[in-house]
This record gives C-alpha cells, structure tokens and sequence, in this order.
C-alpha cells in the first residue's frame, strides 16, 4: 500500500472517531487543494474561504460516512467541495436573478419608501414589528444574526450548530412571512385611503 493511501487510512480512521487531530491532518492535506477548487468554481475569495470552513465541518459531521469501496478520501472530499461549489454559484445566480427587477418598479417602490407621511411610516414600522413578534424563535434568530452581526448563512449555521439548508430553510421562511406580514399590511393602508 503507497504511502498516501495508507495516511489516508488513518485520517479515516481517525475522522469516523471524530478525532480533532485527524480532521486538523484532513485540512493540512486537502484543504489547499479545495481551496483552489473553491476559487475556481466560484470565483471569490471570501466565498471559497467561508466553503473551506464549511467543507471540514461537513467532513467532522460525516466522517462516518466515508466508503472506501467507492473511492479515496481525497476524491471524496474533492466531490464534497465540488457539488459544494456548484450550489454556491447556482444559488449566487438564483439571488442575484431574484434582485432584479424592471425600472417602472423600482421607481414604485422608491416612491412609495419615501411618503412624506409620518403615519404611514409608522404603519410600516408596526406591520414589521407585528410580521416579526409571528415567526417563531428560530426565524427569528436567523434574521437577527443576519441582520444585527452581518452573519451569512454558513456563518448563522456554524454559530448555531445546525446545517446550512436548515438555516435556508428558517430564512427563506422568515422572509416570506415577513413579506407577506407587510404586503398584508399595505394592502389594508391602501383599502383604508
């Protein structure tokens, strides 16, 4: 057995026992490599960094899961970062197509976020206090580990020690019924004029 494959052996070995030192040897040996994989998927520093981060605290959550009957270690952590990556940069492009919208809307919407009227401000602010005191405990704190300390979702994830698509989950939700707390609230201010 090379060398290599027998390193590797061990870091699995160590990796399914959860052994801080075997995913510290995991990063010393791949985490450059994925870094590159990173930067080259996504084309962002500060995104393949957080990856990285994201990476090996996958490979401490699922070490156990590691088949060597379907390849080595190094191939699997490298087909981890790249459906990582991918994700990243379709989700990136999802938000990104999801911001856009027409100029006649944008004008609305400008418009309608500076009226001179301090009661309808004030309705705002209320329907946002109501929208937010409705979401239970974990949207609420998703949004404000967002919105407060300027956490991204890997971020709010690793804080709060649960995975990224369950945090995705609690924000898209927060979200939509934030929204839809203050389309209702608008739609009652505009039924009342």
């Amino acid at each position: 057995m090379p060398s290599h494959e027998k390193a590797d052996a061990q870091l699995i070995d160590l990796l399914r026992k959860r052994d801080a030192e075997g995913l510290a040897a995991a990063y010393d040996r791949y985490g450059r490599i994925a870094y590159s994989l990173f930067l080259r998927i996504t084309r962002d520093q500060s995104a393949s960094e957080d990856l990285v981060q994201e990476l090996f605290i996958r490979l401490w959550n699922r070490g156990r899961e590691f088949d060597a009957s379907k390849g080595t270690l190094g191939v699997w952590i490298l087909s981890i970062a790249r459906n990582m990556a991918i994700d990243h940069v379709r989700s990136a492009q999802a938000r990104l197509a999801g911001r856009s919208c027409s100029i006649e809307l944008i004008d609305k919407l400008s418009m309608s976020a500076h009226s001179a009227d301090p009661e309808s401000i004030i309705d705002r602010a209320r329907s946002v206090d109501a929208g937010f005191r409705n979401l239970n405990a974990n949207e609420k704190r998703v949004l404000e580990l967002a919105y407060f300390e300027g956490l991204s979702q890997s971020e709010i994830a690793a804080r709060l020690k649960e995975p990224l698509g369950t945090v995705k989950s609690w924000t898209r939700s927060a979200l939509g019924r934030m929204r839809r707390a203050i389309q209702g609230a608008s739609a009652q201010e505009s039924g009342n004029s």
